[in-house]
């Protein structure tokens, strides 16, 4: 047993916009799109779903603000459910199943696939380790005793024989008994899960738990999220940056004045 996991965060799917699909839309309806600064496909996307609502294209119809200042308009203005239109999808391991369970709180604009306890053996899980306790050596070797310990009775408990609870398929006794096993399995279990959110839900995520002082597993995959949707989106995230204010667990998300 590994007493700790690298973290790894891999995005399977970023936003695209078929251009020459929205300019078909513009030649039907005689309208033309007078693009303004350099923009990424994600935010030129967000632009277009934007003006289609005042059907605000070309000379006379648009302002004269370019793309990042477009964007910068709708979140100061609050008209944020344009960035519903653009999403992706991130695979995040080596984090634990505490910070899991934080994470799947965030129910609007988000979907979440997570590796099952009950249907996966979890006889070779890692541990993630707080940073903190690596430096206590003492806490750090109680720490590594306890959840071996922990891992040793889910091993014990994965081999029960419930040969007597005959009316169950072999599929649901397995269920059973990996329910029962897992019991004893610390927040501290290493997990995987596949996170898919759009622009604006990733937002509210970052302002929630991007800059929370006392949750660094929170803040380093915030600040692993914002590298990658700023990549993609930079308009759509201009008011977020990276700090290194915070210890070597991750710099902190938050919010530019």
């Amino acid at each position: 047993m590994k007493a700790s996991e690298k973290f790894n965060l891999y995005t399977l799917s970023r936003p695209s916009f078929d251009e020459e699909a929205f300019e078909r839309f513009l030649l039907d309806n005689d309208s033309n799109w007078i693009k303004k600064g350099s923009s990424t496909h994600a935010d030129r996307l967000l632009e277009g779903a934007g003006r289609l609502c005042y059907m605000a294209f070309g000379k006379g119809a648009q302002s004269e603000r370019d793309n990042n200042q477009y964007i910068g308009n709708l979140i100061d203005k609050g008209h944020e459910s344009v960035l519903e239109h653009i999403s992706w999808t991130f695979l995040i391991t080596g984090v634990s199943r505490a910070f899991t369970h934080q994470l799947v709180r965030h129910r609007a604009g988000f979907s979440f696939s997570q590796l099952s306890q009950q249907y996966h053996d979890e006889s070779n899980t890692n541990f993630i380790e707080p940073n903190e306790l690596k430096n206590i050596p003492e806490l750090h070797k109680e720490w590594e005793k306890l959840v071996q310990n922990s891992l040793s009775f889910y091993k014990k408990l994965a081999q029960l024989d419930l040969g007597s609870v005959g009316t169950l398929e072999v599929r649901e006794k397995k269920r059973l008994i990996r329910s029962i096993a897992r019991s004893v399995l610390p927040n501290a279990t290493s997990s995987k899960i596949v996170v898919t959110a759009n622009a604006r839900a990733i937002r509210h995520f970052l302002l929630m738990r991007g800059n929370i002082g006392g949750d660094p597993e929170m803040r380093m995959v915030s600040r692993a999220i914002l590298k990658e949707v700023k990549l993609d989106a930079p308009a759509t995230f201009q008011d977020f940056e990276l700090s290194d204010d915070y210890d070597s667990i991750g710099s902190v998300v938050k919010v530019s004045k």
